[in-house]
């Protein structure tokens, strides 16, 4: 399923007014700092009309907002617009489905990301050489340059890793994707120590659901809950493919996804016993 423009609309709205109520201003108030007539404002506010990059603009600029970080991400919820233009990815617009852009737009934005994987390393962790294995794997006979693109895209949003603030990642990813060569021995060896190293840093937490488990909740599917700076009940629960995303915004499917990322983390082994498994295999490749 695809996520509905709807729900985030209503997310925006909500958002909007609660910055509005926050400056101390109704809505006839707010409307009349930005030049609208009072039913535009509440339209935006309950969701029943969509809103403008520019138009967040001037609200934001009437509710007292400054926070940068807040400002881009309710720029993003509006759509391409403003947002779109501004971030690294607009290199690659001609590439990216929309869809796509608009995940990275998201992840950029979060503060955390609980992730799973099932077969392959998360992308927030992938070696140049790994990605471009798992690139070339997953797509049909593409062109050596499309290829690269698409790895430098990959790469690319692993800076959210080192921003100021970083990306807080907690990933879970299944032992079969320490035992799947993909691209070689010397690829796959290499990126299990860069994985290793990557665990090190303190806003990064790894662990891996070993073979003795059996079955579990998730095995057959990947996925990843985004969670924002400073916004109410804006989490996100994407479903990422190579070339696109879905997301799931409703609270029910956000709790169960929550509920079931707290299943896994809870039955796969420690940080410590993970790394130490990773090692194992490394040294075995």
């Amino acid at each position: 399923m695809r996520s509905s423009p709807a729900v985030r609309r209503v997310k925006l709205g909500a958002e909007l007014r609660r910055l509005r109520v926050l400056a101390g201003l109704t809505s006839a108030s707010a409307a009349r700092l930005v030049g609208w007539h009072q039913s535009k404002v509440s339209r935006i506010e309950t969701g029943r009309s969509g809103v403008r990059p520019s138009d967040v603009v001037l609200l934001l600029d009437a509710y007292g907002v400054r926070d940068d970080r807040q400002r881009e991400l309710l720029e993003a919820l509006s759509g391409a617009g403003a947002a779109e233009g501004a971030g690294w990815w607009h290199t690659y617009r001609g590439l990216l489905p929309a869809q796509y852009r608009d995940f990275i737009r998201l992840e950029s934005q979060a503060c955390t990301a609980h992730t799973f994987e099932t077969s392959v390393m998360p992308g927030l962790l992938q070696t140049p050489g790994y990605a471009k294995a798992v690139t070339r794997a997953s797509l049909d006979g593409p062109a050596a340059r499309t290829v690269d693109s698409l790895v430098d895209v990959r790469l690319a949003r692993q800076r959210v890793l080192s921003a100021d603030p970083p990306l807080e990642l907690s990933a879970v990813v299944d032992e079969a994707a320490l035992h799947r060569r993909i691209g070689g021995l010397r690829v796959m060896a290499e990126q299990l120590r860069h994985v290793r190293e990557v665990a090190q840093l303190p806003h990064v937490n790894l662990q891996v659901m070993p073979f003795a488990v059996g079955g579990y909740i998730g095995l057959t599917g990947s996925f990843t809950i985004f969670s924002f700076p400073n916004i109410i009940d804006l989490d996100v629960v994407v479903l990422d493919h190579l070339m696109t995303s879905r997301y799931l915004e409703r609270k029910e499917d956000l709790e169960a996804y929550s509920a079931a990322f707290r299943r896994i983390q809870a039955l796969a082994l420690p940080q410590k016993e993970s790394l130490d498994l990773i090692a194992g295999v490394a040294d075995g490749v």
